[in-house]
């Protein structure tokens, strides 16, 4: 299952506005604002649009970000693991993090084209 996405924009102002208004109509609100990026949702973000004022092309490693929500740490790490083992490069090991939901377990590789795949689960 998937927990949330990402995007990049260049004007993060004017992008708040279009998809407050965009995803308002699938029940999702702004949840969460900082200096550089803004993260909708219904009960958590799922949605998040992030500044990048400078962005005209981006390069191969700066792809998509997919998170998919896992049962338990074991499975992060397997996905991990696997992932590298299948010729995938580590951009974040598996471990616990900061993040706006307390105890997020995670870990991140990303593919030939570089596009960014998170592996996540929640602990009590």
């Amino acid at each position: 299952m998937i927990d949330h996405v990402s995007v990049s924009v260049r004007d993060l102002t004017k992008a708040a506005a279009f998809y407050a208004a965009a995803l308002a109509e699938l029940g999702l609100t702004r949840l969460v604002e900082r200096e550089a990026t803004v993260g909708f949702g219904k009960e958590f973000p799922e949605f998040w649009i992030n500044h990048r004022p400078d962005m005209v092309e981006l390069p191969a490693d700066n792809g998509a970000h997919i998170a998919l929500r896992t049962r338990s740490p074991q499975q992060v790490d397997a996905f991990h693991a696997a992932a590298i083992a299948a010729g995938g490069r580590c951009d974040g090991p598996p471990g616990e993090r900061p993040h706006d939901r307390v105890r997020y377990y995670a870990a991140f590789v990303r593919d030939a084209d570089g596009n960014r795949i998170e592996a996540v689960t929640f602990l009590p």
